[in-house]
């Protein structure tokens, strides 16, 4: 890996705190991300546009987002799981939307009540929308593949299924793809893989991207296979925070202190300053108070004599 290659793409704020029952306040919201991002973290995924009444947790997402725009060198990015969420998330001034579409069709209807042929329509309203800004505005656009690694409630699902949703989604106008882990089920071995389908299928620039989870141990091993494989974004959850309520069992994100701590040991730069990201679990800490927070590196501490990236 070149140096400075990797951007690790915090998920905390949205999927951390859509899958716990207890709603963060908003100061502290604000908080973390400033602190966060002080901290040389690049991208922050700070919430979700879905209706209030189904993540209460991420209503103010709004207002989350006002205030990450006023942090210089921020890319803000959120979810948004229709036509109707990107245009607030439009209005918000978010710098990159994330569509995700279940490759798992019966994934999709029961996590946003769509079929695959339903969400191509809302990713085409999305691109439309897009265009119809001035170039300078134009916020980056995701569709992400989720469940590609298995579904909880299909199995195993066909690659010829997953090339052609990737396909699909880069002709409905998307400006790339991602690949998510939303069940837990990939090892290294099926993220070379699939990568491999992706990008053969859609063009290697059009996949940078993958969202794993911890949820059966394999969240680093499948980072550094991610890794091998050429993609420079990784999405992790500050204190581990995090899965998807619509898969079950499916909790645990990939600890964003531990994947930091890997990367920068192994001579990999990532622009964070690890004992500042550290310090940052105490707000998460103060404001879910219960909440249980993961991650060995912080258990553990920096090796004696460790060495960050910038001075291999």
């Amino acid at each position: 890996m070149a140096a400075g290659d990797v951007l690790i793409s915090e998920v905390g704020p949205r999927d951390g705190l859509q899958s716990i029952t207890a709603i963060m306040p908003l100061a502290a919201k604000k908080a973390w991300i400033t602190a966060e991002a002080a901290a040389g973290v690049r991208e922050i995924e700070v919430g979700s546009f879905v209706p209030a009444k189904l993540l209460p947790q991420l209503a103010d997402t709004a207002e989350v987002v006002a205030h990450a725009k006023t942090i210089p060198g921020l890319a803000v990015a959120v979810l948004v799981p229709n036509a109707r969420g990107a245009e607030a998330a439009i209005q918000a001034g978010a710098d990159k939307l994330t569509l995700p579409l279940s490759v798992s069709e019966t994934h999709s209807l029961r996590n946003l009540r769509r079929t695959h042929a339903q969400v191509m329509e809302e990713a085409k309203a999305i691109a439309a929308m897009i265009a119809a800004l001035p170039p300078d505005r134009r916020p980056h656009f995701e569709g992400s593949l989720s469940t590609a690694f298995g579904c909880t409630l299909e199995g195993p699902i066909p690659d010829s299924q997953i090339a052609r949703l990737a396909e699909e989604l880069m002709a409905a106008g998307c400006d790339e793809v991602g690949l998510s882990d939303t069940t837990g089920y990939a090892d290294p071995a099926s993220v070379r893989r699939l990568i491999k389908l992706v990008r053969d299928t859609v063009g290697a620039d059009a996949l940078t991207g993958i969202h794993l989870h911890n949820t059966r141990g394999l969240g680093l091993a499948n980072a550094l296979a991610a890794l091998d494989a050429g993609l420079t974004t990784l999405d992790s959850s500050l204190g581990g925070l995090g899965g998807c309520p619509f898969a079950p069992g499916a909790s645990g994100n990939i600890v964003t202190e531990d994947l930091a701590f890997m990367l920068e040991a192994m001579g990999v730069r990532t622009g964070i300053d690890l004992d500042a990201l550290f310090a940052v679990r105490t707000i998460l800490a103060d404001a879910l108070p219960g909440e249980p927070l993961y991650g060995f590196i912080t258990a553990a501490g920096l090796p004696l004599g460790f060495k960050p990236a910038d001075h291999h």
